[in-house]
């Protein structure tokens, strides 16, 4: 049987701290929680559970703070868990029979993080498989039988077991203002973060948000070393800060930039709310139907269902046609539901609902 660190970073958690250990410190084999600057009775939770706190002074940077936490551990394995999750007790008995079974090649064992929508996080999946049990100490092997070489790639295992991702709120005005520090500072994210940043704005960012990020993605639209889907997200966020500026000649100069890369739900959307407010609602009925029927979401999948079936209801009531605004109130009512999960797929595209609109 292997054995396993628990690993954490926490700061505040007082509320939540005692659900997450309860439900896996008997998983655990030591537990190594890491405070960063705790202010509440975080600390006196976690002693309850552990002698192996440490404090890390925070430096604005949780790869740091979780490098020192995974610095502390002395097991097999580390699990590395945040103060939010929970493992029910069918996931609990799955993880004890992982550490009976699993085999000892496995560097990576990746477990479903899940409940992300009915807590309004920024996510637009509910489940998604997510790295979350390492090997500590990673062995190296040669291998084929000629021209060996050393195998450099770990071996992930995908594991059933499921991780509860039950927070209080979400860290949009932490996360946000975090990379409007990194980007005024010249730092150049990833491709990876420069997603993440592009859909926290549209997911969950206010007005301000997009002003502070604006110059950002307007210079990554620049960006020769930047990808198609990259200049695709980064024109979404541009556009939507130049029409937030009243600056129209920018506004369509992005918006064009994504129609060129085939479009999206979110510059469609954005187009519909242009013309909404320039009072052309036969217009803005046009691209909102567009958002919710003929393009794809790439940064915040509501702006291909409720978001735009919301807007198309909204025109109809403004264009005195009610029976049609209600059936599509009804339409984004249920979208949200199955979007989260709570009801059946009820969007349906006809030829019928087509002809009668005119598009």
């Amino acid at each position: 049987m292997i054995t396993v660190s628990l690993c954490m970073i926490v700061k505040n958690e007082e509320n939540v701290l005692a659900r997450c250990l309860d439900s896996v410190a008997d998983l655990a084999d030591e537990i190594v929680i890491v405070d960063t600057g705790s202010t509440d009775a975080t600390r006196e939770i976690a002693s309850r559970y552990t002698d192996r706190i440490y404090d890390f002074a925070w430096i604005d940077d949780f790869s740091a703070a979780r490098n020192f936490a995974f610095s502390k551990a002395s097991m097999d394995y580390i699990y590395s868990a945040d103060a939010d999750e929970v493992l029910d007790e069918a996931n609990r008995e799955a993880f004890r029979r992982l550490k009976e079974t699993l085999l000892p090649e496995i560097d990576i064992v990746q477990m479903y993080y899940a409940n992300q929508l009915a807590y309004g996080t920024i996510y637009n999946f509910d489940r998604e498989l997510r790295p979350k049990l390492f090997r500590r100490l990673r062995t190296f092997q040669w291998t084929g039988q000629i021209h060996e070489q050393v195998r450099l790639e770990p071996v992930i295992y995908d594991s059933d077991i499921e991780i509860l991702h039950m927070p209080e709120n979400h860290h949009k005005d932490r996360d946000l203002a975090a990379f409007a520090r990194m980007t005024a500072a010249g730092v150049r994210l990833d491709k990876r973060l420069h997603g993440i940043y592009a859909k926290e704005l549209f997911i969950s960012g206010e007005d301000k948000d997009f002003h502070a990020a604006g110059d950002f993605f307007r210079r990554s639209c620049q960006d020769t070393a930047r990808g198609e889907d990259e200049i695709k997200e980064a024109a979404c966020v541009a556009a939507r800060a130049a029409r937030l500026d009243g600056d129209a000649a920018d506004f369509f100069k992005y918006a064009m930039k994504v129609i060129a890369c085939g479009g999206c739900a979110e510059i469609c959307c954005e187009l519909g709310e242009y013309y909404l407010q320039k009072q052309d609602l036969d217009e803005a009925v046009v691209w909102f139907y567009n958002a919710a029927y003929e393009t794809e979401s790439i940064l915040d999948i509501r702006r291909g269902g409720e978001t735009a079936l919301g807007r198309l209801a909204d025109c109809y009531r403004m264009l005195g046609n009610p029976a049609q605004a209600e059936e599509y109130d009804r339409l984004a009512e249920s979208s949200a539901k199955e979007r989260t999960g709570q009801g059946d797929a009820v969007r349906r595209k006809s030829t019928e609902q087509t002809e009668e609109q005119g598009i």
